[in-house]
């Protein structure tokens, strides 16, 4: 049996989950008639305090029409430069939409308010307009940092003294809430636009919700459009986030326990350099010299864990939904038994 540590995205649905799939009332949702996708729209929207939702097809997508409403060809997005948005989108902030990026360094994959304000451009004609700050919560490749309430105001601020939209990549986010215990809605206030992933520690199986205001879930509608996200039943779907939603944010937290737990067993051996601290369901851990992360990666799934490497020195592990007990205690054992 493998036990599949590469993402929380690996996770399958639940029996009750495919239970409630199998039952959705469903219509075509491009023609605005799915009630599943409606209620889940709703749903979500409500719990952040926002006025709508948009259901899309993934994280990616719900960022990148984020950053097509709030921003027009030519302006410039302030962010990490690790953000998945920058990192991961496989360029489409600039193919999608055009925009410039503005890239800050930061602890772990955050910034801060100082940075942001220090790098908002001046009414320069030689210098492309600051629209839009990014900010991932929690930050993927901080190995699941999470920010402070705190500064995560202190940003907004900047972004509404300075007339800038304010864009939450919340990929994770109940997995920051579960640590810094925020409400959703207080949360919610904070942003112009959030992305919520139901297909990652949520164990949903795809989706994620865009929210905003009316007007801004209006415009982004139609670009989803454009993009190619509209769906059809895709109350099937829905059904199964508006579960995730209902039962499985509560034990999170299960995730966050193993995580620190293998954290813990990784800190203890001689081939492991560094552990960077686990606060959600991210293990980040580098080896030394001269061994790689290829060369780890590959020696797991030799013994039935499927890891993956995040630079040359660098493992990542999450935990999730599938993840048990039982595979934990098997990990551990794996990982301390292994030989280079």
């Amino acid at each position: 049996m493998k036990i599949d540590l590469r993402s929380d995205t690996v996770s399958r649905p639940t029996p009750g989950m495919l239970e409630a799939m199998f039952s959705a009332p469903v219509g075509d949702d491009v023609f605005g008639e799915d009630p599943t996708v409606a209620a889940l729209e709703a749903k979500t929207a409500a719990l952040f305090g926002m006025e709508a939702g948009l259901f899309c097809p993934s994280g990616t997508m719900t960022n990148q029409i984020a950053a097509r409403v709030h921003a027009r060809p030519g302006e410039e997005v302030i962010l990490h430069k690790l953000s998945h948005v920058y990192y991961y989108e496989a360029g489409g902030l600039m193919s999608n939409s055009g925009l410039s990026v503005c890239l800050l360094e930061g602890d772990r994959g955050m910034i801060i308010a100082k940075d942001v304000a220090d790098h908002i451009n001046p009414d320069d004609l030689h210098r492309p307009r600051t629209a839009m700050v990014e900010v991932e919560n929690t930050m993927n490749k901080g190995g699941g940092a999470v920010y402070s309430n705190q500064e995560l105001a202190a940003i907004g601020e900047v972004c509404r003294n300075n007339g800038l939209k304010y864009h939450l990549d919340g990929a994770r986010i109940f997995n920051a809430l579960a640590v810094t215990g925020q409400s959703t809605r207080e949360c919610g206030a904070l942003f112009d636009s959030i992305s919520i992933c139901l297909s990652k520690g949520l164990g949903a199986p795809v989706g994620s919700v865009l929210l905003g205001d009316h007007e801004f879930i209006r415009r982004a509608r139609r670009v989803r459009k454009v993009f190619g996200g509209g769906m059809r039943q895709a109350g099937y779907l829905a059904a199964a986030g508006i579960y995730a939603l209902d039962h499985h944010v509560e034990r999170l937290k299960e995730d966050h326990r193993r995580a620190r737990q293998l954290g813990e067993a990784l800190q203890q051996l001689q081939w492991v350099s560094e552990v960077l601290p686990v606060d959600t369901n991210i293990v980040i851990f580098k080896v030394k010299e001269p061994l790689t992360a290829l060369m780890v990666t590959g020696k797991l799934a030799e013994e039935g864990v499927l890891a993956i490497g995040f630079d040359r020195q660098s493992v990542r592990l999450v935990t999730h939904l599938d993840f048990t007990e039982n595979m934990l205690d098997q990990t551990i054992d794996i990982i301390r038994q292994l030989r280079f």
